[in-house]
């Protein structure tokens, strides 16, 4: 994966700085194309936290994820530019929403995925048309062939963690996230983020720019990428592991990310593969809110950890694209939660 110069980037010098101002440009493009999601209060989830939780639901974002940001705005600039098609590799969720982009352009585009991405997301994206193509199950064998595949065809790629615009958008969510709270009078003292390739974290790095809340970053615990790279100072591969999170299972964060969260991120937690699963089920039962395992990361640490951060801590839940039999068999053997 190469590195990325902020600013040198295209992106940048079209007059889109990765800076708070960059994030409310971001916000004006994107006004009317996505959802407002519901920012959601639970009195259960928050007694388990010891804090008042302020839930961003972007479960019910158009394509079931965050992600449609930041894939509108990237896929808007190569359409005015006169692409041909796009390619992007993914976890899934950023391959479903380059999909959608690319269909409202009426842009071909193919999407390079894990050998063993989830059939929900698999689906949503074929839905739109788009070709999918998988890949192995590391970052490094998805981007060999979108390297492969992009001489190919000659499509351009938008990378889910180096692209400044797919950053910027990801951002928007968490600076609608402190709008909605601002508006109920009350300011975050935390906003939890999960964390795979690094584009929710360094957005919401950006939005919280001088705004007092402390941004916190939340990882699986077998898929260290964050802390790993926080450690050694630079982005690093971490050991591929399983994780139920598979939005989250990036082995290496990215440069991009990386070097806008070093400087700003509070702090990052790492979560245990069964608080995971008891985080969905607490959302689903809870706030009857149906989350993915990257979501539910997010949760898990907020639930864990909120009350140190303050009385008044955000969750983003990033993403609803969960496989019904994992919910199903997650609710059968549910920790008392309920």
């Amino acid at each position: 994966m190469s590195d990325i110069t902020p600013g040198k980037h295209p992106a940048l010098m079209a007059g889109a700085p990765l800076d708070h101002s960059g994030v409310a440009r971001a916000e004006r493009e994107l006004a009317g194309r996505v959802w407002r999601t519901p920012v959601v209060r639970c009195a259960p989830l928050d007694a388990i936290a010891g804090a008042r939780l302020w839930l961003k639901a972007e479960n019910l974002q158009h394509g079931g994820s965050f992600k449609a940001r930041g894939a509108l705005l990237a896929v808007d600039e190569l359409a005015r530019a006169g692409s041909r098609g796009v390619i992007a590799q993914s976890t899934g969720n950023h391959a479903i929403a380059v999909a959608i982009a690319a269909r409202e352009h009426r842009l071909p585009a193919t999407l390079v995925l894990p050998a063993d991405a989830p059939p929900a997301k698999v689906r949503r994206i074929r839905d739109t048309g788009a070709e999918v193509v998988t890949a192995g199950t590391l970052l490094a064998e998805r981007i060999a062939v979108v390297d492969e595949l992009q001489q190919r065809y000659g499509y351009d790629a938008v990378d889910p963690y180096q692209n400044p615009r797919v950053v910027l958008g990801q951002a928007t969510a968490t600076a609608e996230l402190l709008g909605q709270v601002a508006a109920e009078g009350v300011r975050l003292d935390a906003v939890v983020v999960p964390i795979g390739g690094g584009s929710a974290v360094a957005g919401a790095c950006l939005a919280a720019e001088g705004s007092g809340t402390a941004v916190v970053g939340a990882e699986p615990e077998s898929v260290p990428a964050l802390t790993a790279a926080l450690e050694a100072g630079r982005p690093v591969t971490v050991p591929a592991r399983y994780t139920v999170a598979d939005g989250l299972r990036p082995d290496r964060i990215g440069a991009l990310p990386f070097e806008l969260a070093e400087r700003a991120v509070t702090s990052v937690v790492t979560v245990p593969e069964p608080a995971i699963g008891e985080a969905l089920v607490a959302a689903f039962l809870h706030a009857r809110l149906v989350v993915e395992p990257a979501a539910a990361t997010a949760l898990a640490a907020g639930l864990a950890h909120a009350a140190e951060y303050g009385s008044d801590v955000g969750i983003l839940l990033s993403g609803g694209n969960v496989e019904p039999s994992l919910v199903t068999s997650l609710l059968a053997g549910r920790s008392g939660l309920d």
